[in-house]
């Protein structure tokens, strides 16, 4: 039998699995972990002491977790002289299921980042953000409670697939020289000093993410998608994964959805069931007698066609009921989600906007150090969970900052597991250790009569409050 791995050893335990596009989970599964640079060994040995308490509480003793630690970042460069070891992408792959802490990006070429590595080497194509505010964190926004939203990223294209190439390079003069003889562009304002890069955003990627999106807003009964792109300027790219998107809901889940635009039209009908085809277009396109017939046709047939199609399963009201799917350009999603943010609810977007708006959103519920993430690949099962802040070395072995992004993040992890019992009783001790102000340093400094924590000792309050 061939040797699974070469340097590691496999702890007792189960591996979890996949069939049928479903997760079967053992009692005893093996999970692979990585531990983390800088405050890594910090934060995990806290986060392990709340994931284990809460798993030997919820099931008394008839579940658990055989931790399995694998390499990556410093800790990896330093035992294998490898900044990523095959047997950690090994473990990953046949376990399914992992979790890490913050990575230090390699200096000096090779690895561009761990974290983008993992995502494409295992195609874990949506990165999973969920932004709530726990009582008591402190924030910058004037109700940090109305900010509830679940971010879907595209995790595999955009900008982050890494084609470009250094300016004055032989490979940009290559490109450059291509789009200006070959394909006629001109608008590469100076071309002799210019880096490229490329941006795919295929149908296939941008279909995919939507769908995890809806299927997640359908079995968590939110209220929305909204699809945030830039594709007033980058209409082949961008707009084509809000069109890919709104195809995508209609064709796949039309009778559990409603578009924003179908919600206007049906409403009319139900306001005045007379209303003509082409005054439902003009009541929908304020513009419309500005267009050109062509365009006004176009708007009519659309207009004609909604009710045809939906009226009888939509309409008179039934279609406040279905999930929204809406779309928002992203420069004005990120004012919007400041003044409007109950206006949002599940996001799906692309690499670059969701790495933005994800960060953004964590600052108004208390910084980056309360915001979990997973990187998932819903067919075959991967998933890797991980805390989304930077590795912070000068906190160091300090036993100072704060666990709480990992320890949010395994509580996803348990919840995808379908330990949902587990899952509970970590978020009922952390909101319970929040709101009686007991805190680590970081949230310490900006809250009035709070109890100051070690980040071991965060964790065991945490672990105090699973009643």
């Amino acid at each position: 039998m061939e040797k699974l791995f070469e340097d590691l050893l496999i702890p007792q335990g189960s591996p979890i699995t996949m069939s049928r596009e479903k997760l079967s989970v053992p009692n005893n599964p093996i999970i692979p972990y990585i531990e983390g640079d800088g405050t890594g060994p910090d934060i995990w040995k806290a986060a392990q002491i709340v994931f284990d308490s809460a798993v030997k509480k919820a099931y008394k003793g008839e579940r658990e977790v055989n931790w399995f630690e694998v390499y990556a970042g410093e800790k990896a460069f330093k035992k294998f002289n490898n900044w990523l070891p095959k047997d950690t992408l090994t473990a990953f792959k046949t376990y399914l299921v992992g979790i890490k802490g913050p990575l230090t990006t390699p200096v000096g070429g090779g690895i561009r980042s761990l974290n983008v590595a993992l995502r494409q080497i295992l195609d874990l194509y949506v990165c999973l953000r969920p932004i709530q505010w726990f009582n008591g964190v402190p924030s910058p926004v004037k109700d940090p409670q109305n900010v509830d939203m679940v971010i879907f990223r595209e995790n595999s294209e955009d900008i982050y697939a890494g084609i470009e190439f250094k300016a004055q390079s032989d490979e940009a003069k290559k490109l450059i020289s291509f789009l200006q003889n070959s394909m006629g562009v001109t608008k590469i304002r100076f071309p002799e000093s210019s880096g490229i890069g490329i941006k795919p955003v295929s149908k296939e990627g941008s279909e995919r993410l939507v769908a995890s999106a809806i299927e997640y807003a359908l079995r968590e009964k939110r209220r929305s998608v909204t699809l945030v792109h830039k594709g007033n300027i980058m209409k082949f790219t961008e707009g084509a994964f809000r069109d890919w998107g709104y195809e995508l809901a209609r064709t796949h889940f039309r009778d559990e959805i409603i578009t924003e635009r179908e919600t206007w039209i049906l409403a009319n009908v139900d306001k005045n069931p007379d209303l003509s085809i082409a005054d439902n277009a003009k009541a929908i396109e304020p513009g419309f007698e500005l267009m050109n017939s062509v365009t006004q046709a176009e708007i009519m047939h659309e207009v004609e066609d909604t009710i045809n199609s939906i009226y009888q399963t939509h309409g008179d009201g039934r279609f406040r009921k279905k999930l929204l799917i809406k779309d928002a350009i992203a420069d004005n999603t990120l004012q919007q989600v400041l003044l409007r943010p109950k206006d949002f609810d599940v996001i799906a977007t692309l690499n670059l906007n969701g790495d933005y708006l994800s960060d953004a959103l964590a600052a108004q519920v208390g910084g980056i150090g309360m915001a979990p993430g997973s990187n998932i690949n819903y067919k075959t099962g991967h998933a890797i969970f991980e805390a989304t802040h930077g590795t912070a070395p000068k906190y160091a072995n300090l036993d100072k900052v704060n666990p709480s992004s990992v320890i949010l993040s395994g509580e996803m992890m348990f919840k995808y597991m379908g330990w949902q019992k587990a899952s509970d009783l970590i978020i009922h001790g952390l909101k319970k250790t929040l709101s009686q102000r007991r805190v680590t340093y970081d949230l310490h400094r900006m809250m009035q009569d709070a109890t100051l924590l070690k980040c071991s000792e965060f964790a065991m309050a945490i672990v105090e409050n699973m009643n």
